[in-house]
């Protein structure tokens, strides 16, 4: 059985959640502001273990069970850089996570992190010992991932494909980086015809608005908002790239390598490297480095890597090869049922 907990019940995603799982709705205005109600729930259903994905829920899980006083397991997760992240935001929340991650991370029955330079870096910033941090890659290519790439483009440029197109994917958010991807795609199309597709929306699009106008890219810069099916769009694009400041483990390269797209991608901490293997399938280039990016880009284009090979790499992240390891952690063996 399954119960998949939520601070709010909300979201483009819920309609995907199977229907063998539960969703419960905490119906907190966000994660420090559920512990409470998260402390109910573990009272009243007290499950044998519990998984926190990210740092301020992982944060409010471990209040919360020490509150419930239950004897449910508890694994937490670190999916991002915590020293990036805290870099990029200034606010008092994120400058006191560090600390609250060195006091209270102890406390969870076991610790993840999905890339080897999360883990890295999450015990050299809470000094908790690195051995006692498991890597657990990001089920990231699954059967429905493998559905949705073999359905038809909804974008008229990948639909009447007359140049070659390149997607980009994400929130349009500064991590993300995408003023650096629209300067390399101006030098791009200065040596060849392209398009360019980003997907995603965020705070940062009157930004990039205005950067493409100033550019001068607006024929050939689309910002077509969330769509809910990338892998199409993937399967049938010549080129996807990751521009990211920072990363924990950017499931997107993945997908767009399962969907046998050709990838370049920034050397942000972290993820891409260990994805790529060290730039094997794919290339790695600096961060923020515009001139790089537009290089690899140009180079991938005129030398396009094999499909199939990226695909069977993809596979390395599947969910049929992650699920035990993180079962193992919630459930050891001699305590599951099946």
């Amino acid at each position: 059985r399954v119960d998949l907990v939520l601070v709010r019940a909300e979201g483009a995603y819920l309609a995907h959640v199977p229907d063998a799982v539960t969703v419960v709705d905490l119906q907190a205005s966000g994660a420090f502001a559920s512990v409470f109600a998260l402390r109910r729930y573990l009272r009243a259903e007290q499950p044998d273990a519990l998984l926190a994905a990210m740092n301020h829920i992982a944060l409010a899980a471990i209040w919360a069970r020490l509150f419930a006083r239950v004897r449910t397991r508890l694994v937490i997760s670190e999916r991002n850089n915590l020293s990036a992240s805290v870099r990029d935001d200034d606010s008092l929340k994120a400058r006191i996570i560090p600390l609250l991650a060195r006091l209270f991370y102890p406390l969870a029955d076991a610790i993840t992190a999905v890339s080897a330079g999360v883990a890295d870096d999450l015990a050299a910033v809470t000094h908790i010992a690195r051995e006692r941090i498991h890597v657990i890659y990001n089920p990231t290519v699954t059967p429905l991932l493998r559905e949705q790439a073999q359905q038809a483009p909804d974008l008229a440029w990948l639909i009447n494909k007359t140049t070659p197109v390149i997607l980009g994917a994400g929130r349009l958010v500064d991590q993300k980086d995408f003023p650096t991807l629209l300067r390399a795609f101006q030098q791009v199309i200065a040596v060849q015809p392209a398009r360019l597709i980003i997907v995603g929306e965020g705070e940062r699009r009157p930004l990039l608005e205005t950067l493409i106008r100033e550019l001068g890219l607006e024929q050939v810069v689309d910002l077509p908002g969330f769509n809910a099916n990338p892998y199409a769009l993937m399967r049938h694009a010549d080129l996807f790239v990751l521009s990211s400041a920072y990363e924990g483990f950017p499931n997107v390269l993945v997908e767009a390598m399962a969907c046998g797209c050709p990838v370049v991608s920034t050397d942000c901490p972290d993820g891409p490297r260990e994805i790529l293997d060290g730039g094997t399938f794919g290339a790695l280039v600096p961060v923020g480095d515009a001139a790089a990016l537009a290089q690899a880009i140009l180079h991938t284009l005129k030398h396009p890597p094999d499909r199939a090979r990226l695909i069977t790499r993809a596979q390395l992240f599947s969910a049929e090869n992650i699920t035990g390891q993180y079962l193992d952690l919630l459930l050891p063996v001699g305590e599951r049922l099946v």
